[in-house]
């Protein structure tokens, strides 16, 4: 088992039944030019994380656990997004109309793809959902299931919108999460802070959170531990 320094307490886990799942690190999100912008938004926030989403998939990778990517993303003639979804807020720019990066949101344009510093590698599982949570309309928790999986680690963006909002669908599934801090941002850092709250609130009603440093330093901890 490996043990990380967590909150609300310590986080105890199987690499074996544990899965990554990185939310929505596409270009749409990311880059200038994509939704996140329409909707006037600082992209740079999202962009620094980056690095530490590339450094947690590469831990993550040399434990050999599990690793999922999400992307939000919707058929070309939009039969699967809501009027609610499509209509909402006061966007130049809305899902589905001519951007930039393509067709916003709409799944196979440019700004639907992963950005290059965290894109999957081969055998790695993605998954395009139409909501904001990832368990929602996909197969995400077969697939879990199918893989003996209990525990998730989650990182991504943005953490108070798709991050929290799987978070809380694993937490009615039985999944016991941990939200890596560093790996983790919204456009708004009031809300991203009230997230972190929110999730580990009450003993952890929701999961736990935990810093890329501790959790980096427990898997290869657990390394030592077994090669010695």
């Amino acid at each position: 088992m490996t043990v990380v320094r967590a909150q609300p307490y310590l986080y105890t886990f199987d690499t074996r039944t544990t899965a990554l799942v990185v939310i929505d690190m596409q270009r749409d999100f990311i880059e200038p030019g994509g939704f996140g912008e329409a909707l006037g938004n600082d992209v740079s926030r999202l962009e620094a994380i980056v690095p530490a989403v590339a450094e947690l998939l590469d831990v993550c990778r040399k434990a050999r656990m599990m690793i999922v990517h999400t992307r939000e993303a919707h058929r070309p003639d939009l039969s699967d997004c809501p009027p609610s979804k499509l209509g909402r807020g006061h966007a130049h720019l809305r899902i589905g109309d001519r951007g930039p990066m393509g067709r916003i949101l709409i799944k196979g344009e440019p700004g639907h793809a992963i950005v290059s510093g965290a894109a999957p590698a081969a055998g790695e599982l993605v998954l395009d959902k139409p909501g904001k949570g990832a368990f929602y309309a996909t197969s995400l928790h077969s697939d879990l299931i199918a893989a003996g999986i209990t525990h998730l680690v989650v990182a991504g963006v943005t953490t108070e919108v798709c991050v929290q909002s799987t978070l809380r669908e694993a937490n009615d599934r039985g999944y016991e999460c941990l939200l890596i801090e560093e790996a983790t941002e919204s456009y708004f850092p009031a809300f991203k802070a009230a997230t972190l709250d929110m999730v580990r609130a009450q003993g952890g009603i929701v999961g736990w959170t935990a810093h890329l440093a501790d959790f980096a330093g427990a898997l290869e901890k657990a390394r030592e531990t077994h090669v010695s």
